[in-house]
């Protein structure tokens, strides 16, 4: 199971970045074979050292299938995530995949275009991108 990422620790404001850019890739997530999340505006974080994230809408990802948890960490770059576990459908006998998504709810104003996007792990959620 994943867990809440570790950020690369703080050195100065030398060589570290994060950029938010907006796309207009077809972004789908899937869990499990079932579509999770689906959007035409993501927003593409770039940030020294990582994979490009992709932060997607609220309202274009199905929230019911997921739950909050107590989960947060703290990014020097972004600020503190909240995360949430997928539960599948009401009815459903799927294994729950504890913080496989997060948001950032107030982000540190350099990247306060992230605000309540979440984003995937993609070692549980499988992105798929299209042009």
């Amino acid at each position: 199971m994943p867990t809440p990422a570790s950020h690369p620790p703080t050195t100065g404001t030398g060589g570290h970045r994060v950029d938010v850019e907006r796309g207009s890739q077809h972004v789908t997530v899937t869990i499990d074979g079932r579509v999770v999340a689906e959007s035409t505006h993501p927003l593409l974080v770039h940030e020294t050292g990582l994979p490009v994230r992709y932060y997607l809408p609220p309202e274009d990802v199905d929230l019911t299938l997921f739950e909050p948890t107590d989960s947060h960490t703290t990014c020097p770059f972004k600020g503190e995530a909240a995360y949430w576990t997928y539960r599948g459908a009401a009815g459903d006998e799927v294994e729950p995949r504890p913080d496989v998504v997060w948001a950032y709810p107030q982000p540190i104003e350099k990247v306060a275009e992230i605000k309540d996007h979440l984003s995937f792990y993609d070692s549980v959620a499988k992105i798929e991108i299209s042009e």
